[in-house]
């Protein structure tokens, strides 16, 4: 059966399971490769042998989920033409030549510095080796700017007309700075680098508490909670700041993302409560129960006593998103950030009392126990981050002018069930291969004994000597 409810719904299972999944490791890539160079920086500037080690050893954990996010990454561009084929050649003008820049940043760019970083310790000088690795930290990120550009046109499309089924690129400057993305791309990316903090202070806590070169991992742990001090509160104020941007031009996705049924109440003053937790009645037009707080929507989407917010009772019925998963999906985000805060500065506290000190911080068993468990807490806020954005965009591909079931790929139920079955096969196959390998490298620990590498004088290779006898050279036959 072709184009079957089933079939549609199918394929957008396995793409939101396709992204669900990658999204898991380019945010670490670009987060870690920032801290990659920052550590590299210090090394060279204080010829510290500590902050070699630490380049070093979260390097490979680096080089582990790079190959991981290129993987999942190209996959999920195949899935594009295979899942959303009409999409993909409506949108191809603007959309799949933003996916063209990102392509040469990510696999042009990124990856020739990339070799160097991986390869060049000790080949290539060291300023040129700490010069790639910043190129790979601006790459990651050009390339993380290219996809938040193009998903965000999704969400805001500006610049184009949707003409003779092709969306027709009117003005690039409108397209490419839509309104989404102006605050949609810092966000995310400092998502990344407060992912990445996480990461590295969740793991250096670890090694704090098993005592396992404590001293070492000390160093790692404290700047990345001081870091953090200044990144989580910035993350929640960005994430402020866009969600007024999704008031102002996707009211349809604020009010799913709230709960927020009604513009105005039965006595027609304006609808001001904000939704903390419910459920919505059987008809969907409303809560059957909830617990709310008065004027707090307001205050958070207007700044203002009684300001309004659209409600889904004021957007047409076919056009309104799904409310269940962005409600609770929005809700887990915010906590999560949230959660941040007050952990960076439990940390600033201990730190401005010295209880972090190099022969303290294995005693502040609590506080390192939180931190492990708060490595989970940016990767749940991503995730949930960006189920908000997309299942809010519903049922539109591209926001207000083309709707989900016309970008989908024209197949049947079993073709749709045999993709999604071979894209959770394969995504299964790299996610637990990731987490066998990260684990190995972190069992193993750091490399303390091998020499630091030298200025950039180990041979790069060398060739093989000529022979001497003439019938020994290679022959070539010239074909006819």
């Amino acid at each position: 059966m072709q184009d079957s409810p089933l079939a549609v719904l199918l394929s957008r299972l396995d793409f939101a399971w396709i992204t669900s999944m990658h999204i898991l490791y380019p945010p670490l890539t670009i987060g870690l490769a920032m801290l990659l160079f920052f550590a590299e920086w210090r090394w060279l500037r204080s010829q510290d042998e500590l902050w070699y080690r630490l380049t070093r050893f979260f390097e490979k954990l680096f080089i582990v989920n790079f190959a991981a996010g290129v993987a999942t990454g190209i996959t999920m561009e195949m899935a594009f033409g295979i899942l959303y084929g009409p999409f993909s050649q409506a949108a191809g003008p603007f959309f799949g030549q933003v996916l063209g820049y990102e392509t040469i940043t990510a696999f042009m760019y990124e990856a020739g510095f990339i070799g160097l970083m991986i390869f060049g310790w000790g080949k290539i000088s060291r300023k040129m080796h700490l010069f790639a690795t910043f190129n790979v930290a601006l790459s990651s990120s050009l390339s993380a700017m290219w996809i938040m550009d193009a998903n965000s046109w999704m969400q805001t499309p500006a610049g184009v007309v949707f003409k003779d089924g092709i969306f027709q690129v009117t003005d690039w400057a409108a397209a490419l700075l839509n309104p989404d993305v102006l605050l949609g791309f810092p966000h995310m990316l400092l998502a990344a680098l407060e992912l990445a903090l996480c990461f590295v202070a969740a793991i250096s806590a670890w090694f704090v508490l098993k005592q396992r070169h404590a001293a070492l991992f000390q160093r790692s742990l404290t700047h990345a909670i001081a870091a953090l001090v200044v990144v989580a509160p910035l993350q929640i104020y960005l994430g402020d700041g866009l969600g007024r941007v999704v008031a102002d031009d996707q009211p349809a996705a604020l009010a799913a993302m709230e709960g927020h049924y009604h513009t105005y109440n039965a006595d027609g003053s304006v609808d001001t409560s904000w939704q903390v937790i419910g459920w919505p009645n059987a008809k969907g037009d409303d809560f059957a129960w909830s617990i709310s707080i008065p004027h707090a929507l307001s205050l958070i989407e207007t700044h203002s006593w009684s300001g309004k917010v659209t409600g889904l009772d004021d957007i047409p019925a076919p056009n309104r998103p799904p409310v269940v998963v962005p409600f609770y999906a929005f809700r887990v985000m915010v906590a999560a950030g949230f959660a941040l805060v007050p952990l960076a500065f439990w940390g600033l506290i201990l730190m401005l009392r010295g209880r972090l000190s190099p022969g303290n911080a294995p005693a502040q068993r609590w506080f390192l126990r939180a931190v492990v468990a708060g490595g989970v807490l940016p990767y749940i806020g991503v995730w949930c981050g960006w189920w908000v954005r997309e299942v809010c965009r519903q049922p539109f591909v591209v926001y207000g002018l083309m709707r989900t079931d016309q970008g989908v790929s024209h197949m049947s139920v079993v073709a749709a069930l045999f993709w999604l079955v071979g894209y959770m096969a394969f995504e299964l196959t790299v996610w637990g291969s990731v987490w066998y390998f990260l684990a190995k490298i972190v069992r193993q620990g750091p490399d303390l004994a091998s020499p630091v590498v030298a200025e950039g004088n180990q041979p790069l290779g060398h060739l093989e000597p000529a022979p001497h006898d003439p019938a020994a050279l290679p022959s070539y036959v010239r074909p006819i």
